[in-house]
């Protein structure tokens, strides 16, 4: 009886309105349709190259560990510049990139530091679109640079250990037998601290490789890669804005705070405000694709923190805010006092493509090339 419903239920399912027929068409045209005005709406028709030999500035979203991962894991990056064309961007800012580490090397004697080599496969546009790269980045050095370096550290332990083997000959011999010796004494001793100094650098074990999110690696194209060109528009980050108050960035700087780290976004701003609201540099904030806030900062321009911008009030000046990774994609805010809402986001990506070639270049350079340098653990000489 079991099986008669079953062949009962499963005849009735066949010879009910076939499931392949017309609607998988309807849906094909539709979705051509879509793709076709999606196309119309992002690209402008020109097609540029990525080029071999390209550079394309990335940042992992994930630590990759030397000590940990092994060759074959994979991870994704997030593209932190835009890459253009002769004609506009083909690789917007925010294109994910998929990534194996393909080689790995420990770390040595002599100083001889451990590296990675990452290749790159794949990359996922914000519109969707997945493209084929063949792409390689490596923290391992030239080889001529890494014997310059070594050489170089090993220079300064065995000068050191010079230093401190002649300081020991005098306290353990005293000035007058250094003086009575014609200093050679002092000699001898800088010649065992050399000699320890020495033995301390072949000893010396190279530092684990590490490559956290905020580093940014540069990774080299080794194929060529036909891209459509984005339009202006397509590019476009959303902005919120409020009646007669008008905001405009006419530049922006990238800088380092007192301490070497580059983590400043610095912004000529020329506001007019016309609005029935009162503002002061601090309800000015950056607000980052996370949500994140970040209030202005002491340790930059400070010429608008302390400003008070009231109704009518037109003014120009600069204001300077430290945030956690300055390769993300950010908004300058103005807050309401009372309900402690933005009442306005400008978005510096928008104000950043309008920038000259020449600032940009500018803020590129200062973007220092990182040190993949695992931190090593106290706990681990106890």
């Amino acid at each position: 009886m079991k099986k008669l419903v079953a062949t009962f239920l499963i005849g009735s399912i066949f010879l009910s309105t076939p499931v392949f027929a017309t609607p998988t068409f309807e849906g094909h045209a539709e979705y051509s349709e879509h793709y076709q005005q999606m196309q119309q709406d992002l690209f402008t028709g020109e097609i540029e190259h990525l080029e071999r030999k390209d550079i394309i500035h990335m940042t992992v979203s994930q630590v990759l560990d030397g000590s940990i991962n092994m060759e074959g894991d994979e991870f994704f990056a997030e593209v932190t510049n835009e890459v253009y064309g002769d004609s506009g961007v083909i690789i917007p800012k925010g294109t994910l990139a998929h990534g194996r580490i393909s080689q790995t090397g420990e770390p040595g004697k002599m100083g001889k530091s451990a590296w990675l080599e990452l290749d790159f496969d794949y990359l996922v546009t914000p519109d969707g679109r997945e493209i084929p790269i063949e792409g390689k980045m490596s923290t391992k050095l030239n080889p001529v640079t890494e014997t310059s370096k070594i050489i170089a550290q090993d220079i300064g332990y065995t000068l050191t250990g010079g230093a401190v083997g002649g300081f020991i000959a005098l306290n353990w011999l005293g000035l007058e037998t250094a003086i009575a010796s014609q200093g050679y004494t002092i000699a001898g001793g800088a010649a065992v601290g050399g000699a320890i100094g020495l033995g301390m650098a072949l000893m010396r074990k190279g530092n684990e490789v590490l490559i956290a999110p905020g580093d940014e690696i540069r990774v080299k194209i080794n194929t060529t890669v036909p891209l459509p060109v984005y339009k202006d528009t397509a590019l476009q980050q959303h902005e919120i804005s409020y009646p007669g108050l008008d905001i405009n960035i006419s530049n922006i700087r990238h800088e380092e705070d007192p301490f070497g780290e580059l983590n400043t976004i610095t912004l000529t701003v020329m506001i007019s405000n016309l609005s029935d609201k009162n503002f002061s540099g601090l309800d000015m904030a950056l607000i980052n694709d996370y949500n994140k806030t970040f209030r202005p900062s002491i340790f930059g321009d400070t010429k608008l923190m302390f400003k008070h911008i009231n109704s009518g009030d037109k003014m120009v000046g600069n204001i300077s805010f430290s945030v956690d990774n300055i390769n993300r994609s950010f908004w300058l805010a103005f807050f309401d006092k009372r309900s402690g809402k933005p009442l306005a986001k400008i978005s510096i990506d928008n104000a950043y493509r309008k920038l000259p070639e020449r600032t940009k270049k500018q803020n590129l350079k200062k973007h220092k090339k990182t040190k993949y340098v695992k931190e090593p653990d106290v706990l681990d000489d106890i």
